[in-house]
C-alpha cells in the first residue's frame, strides 16, 4: 500500500485477553492523505493514450472515447472523499489470520435472531461493490423486507485487495482463503452462519461449502465458476444448456485476455496498473461485454444502469489506485492457476451443504439449472431474475438482497 494513505485507529480496550493479543481486532479507519488525490489528479491529466481504436465496438479493447470520458468526470468531478466517509460510517476492522492482515465491514443487525453472512466479493471489484447491500440485508424492515429476513453481515477484503494485507509468499488460494474466513467467523463468535460469493468469491464460498468448516450451514452463489474452467462435463443437450456453452466459448475467444494475463504473467501488467491510473481503469473496465457497456454508457451520454453511476464505479478504481493492489489483485489469477495445476487430476471436495444459486441474465454466460444441479447434491434454490449482470450485487442491490433472503430462508 502506499505509504500514509491509509491509518488504523487504536486497539478497541474492550477486547477479549485472546483477542489482545495476535489475533486482535482492530478498528480500521480510511484516511486518504491529499496529497496522494492530487498525484492522482496530475496522473490523469498527463496520461498518454493510445490512437482511436480501427473498429466501431469494444473488438480491440476499451474505446478511446470511453476512457477519455472518465478521465475527464475523474479528474473534475470525482469525490473520493465522499467514498471515505461512506466507509469511515460503517464499523470496519483489522485481523491478523494466518499471518496476514485482513480487512472486514462487520455490520450487526438491529434485529433479534439475525443469520450471520459472509460474502466475498470479486475482481475487479472490493467491498465497494457490496456497500449498497447492507441496509437491505441487515436492516430489511427499511427495505421492503421482514424483520425475521435480516442478517449480521461480514465484508471481508480478499487478501491483496484494497485495506487487507498483501501476501509477501505463495499459496494464498481460494481454499486457503476459506479456511480465513472461516477462522474469521469464529472470532467473530458465530457459531452458526452462511456464505455467500459471485467471481472470485464464488470461487471462496464454493470451497467453503468443500471444505465444510464448523458453523457453515450454506452457502449461495451468482457464479458458477466451474464451467469456465471445464465446461465439456456438463451437459450440451437443450437449447439452454448449448447457449451456455456459446457465450462461455466467445468469452474465451474474445473477452479472456484480462484472465489470461493475470492467470499467468500478473507482475507484467502490475506494473502498468501501479504507475497510470488510466491503465488502471482501462484494465479494470475491460472485463466483459455487459458491465463494459454499461459502464462506457454512463461515462459517454449519462445512461445509468442500475447502481453503475460514474461515481461508484471510479470510487472502486480510486481504491485500487490508492491502495496499490492493481498487481497483488492480479496475482489471486495466478493463484487460481497454480492452485488447478497442483490439484490436476483431483477430485475438488464435494459440496455437501445447502446451496442456493441465482442467475442475473447479464452474467458472462447464464447457468443452466442442469449444469447447477450437477455440481451440487442439496440444491434447495435456483432463481433466474430478469436483470443485472456480473456485478450483482453493485448493479441491482434491492434485488440481490432479495434474492439472498429467498435462499437463505430456508436455513433459519
Amino acid at each position: 500500500m502506499l505509504p500514509g494513505v491509509l491509518k488504523a485507529k487504536g486497539t478497541d480496550m474492550s477486547l477479549t485477553t485472546e483477542q489482545a493479543g495476535a489475533t486482535a481486532i482492530r478498528p480500521f479507519h480510511v484516511d486518504t492523505p491529499e496529497e496522494a488525490l492530487a498525484d492522482l489528479r496530475r496522473r490523469i491529466a498527463a496520461a498518454r493514450l493510445p490512437s482511436q481504436e480501427l473498429v466501431p465496438d469494444r473488438s480491440q479493447g476499451v474505446q478511446r472515447s470511453a476512457l477519455q470520458a472518465l478521465a475527464r468526470y475523474w479528474a473534475a468531478e470525482h469525490d473520493w472523499r465522499k467514498c471515505e466517509a461512506r466507509l469511515n460510517a460503517l464499523p470496519q476492522f483489522r485481523t491478523e489470520i494466518d499471518g496476514l492482515d485482513i480487512h472486514f465491514i462487520h455490520v450487526r443487525s438491529r434485529h433479534e435472531h439475525a443469520l450471520p453472512l459472509i460474502i466475498t466479493h470479486g475482481w475487479p471489484g472490493s467491498v465497494i461493490e457490496l456497500l449498497e447491500v447492507v441496509g437491505p440485508l441487515t436492516d430489511p424492515t427499511a427495505h421492503g423486507g421482514a424483520a425475521e429476513d435480516a442478517f449480521d453481515l461480514v465484508l471481508p477484503s480478499l487478501p491483496g485487495y484494497g485495506f487487507s494485507g498483501e501476501p509477501t509468499s505463495v499459496g494464498w488460494d481460494a481454499g486457503r482463503i476459506a479456511k480465513a474466513w472461516a477462522a474469521l467467523m469464529h472470532r467473530l463468535g458465530y457459531d452458526r452462519y452462511v456464505a455467500q460469493g459471485g467471481d472470485q468469491g464464488a470461487g471462496v464460498t464454493d470451497a467453503m461449502g468443500g471444505q465444510a468448516p464448523d458453523g457453515l450451514v450454506g452457502i449461495h452463489l451468482n457464479f458458477f465458476r466451474q464451467a469456465i474452467a471445464d465446461a465439456s462435463i456438463f451437459p450440451a443437450d437443450t437449447e439452454e444448456e448449448r447457449a451456455a456453452l456459446a457465450a462461455i466459448s466467445t468469452f474465451r475467444t474474445g473477452g479472456f485476455g484480462y484472465f489470461l494475463e493475470q492467470a499467468t504473467r500478473p507482475q507484467t501488467i502490475g506494473y502498468a496498473l501501479l504507475d497510470s491510473p488510466l491503465a488502471l481503469a482501462a484494465w479494470m473496465l475491460d472485463h466483459d461485454t455487459d458491465s463494459y457497456y454499461k459502464i462506457s454508457r454512463a461515462f459517454l451520454d449519462g445512461t445509468v444502469t442500475g447502481n453503475l453511476t460514474p461515481d461508484h464505479v471510479l470510487d472502486n478504481i480510486t481504491l485500487y489506485w490508492l491502495t496499490a493492489t492493481g498487481a497483488s489483485a492480479a496475482r489471486s489469477y495466478w493463484e487460481g492457476g497454480r492452485a488447478a495445476a497442483l490439484a490436476a487430476g483431483q477430485a475438488p471436495p464435494k459440496v455437501t451443504l445447502r446451496v442456493g444459486f441465482t442467475v442475473f441474465p447479464g452474467e458472462i454466460f447464464r447457468a443452466p439449472r442442469s449444469w447447477v444441479e450437477t455440481a451440487y447434491e442439496d440444491l434447495i434454490y435456483f432463481n433466474q431474475v430478469d436483470r443485472g449482470g456480473h456485478f450483482a450485487a453493485w448493479e441491482e442491490p434491492q434485488l440481490f438482497a432479495t434474492e439472498i433472503r429467498a435462499a437463505f430462508r430456508p436455513l433459519r
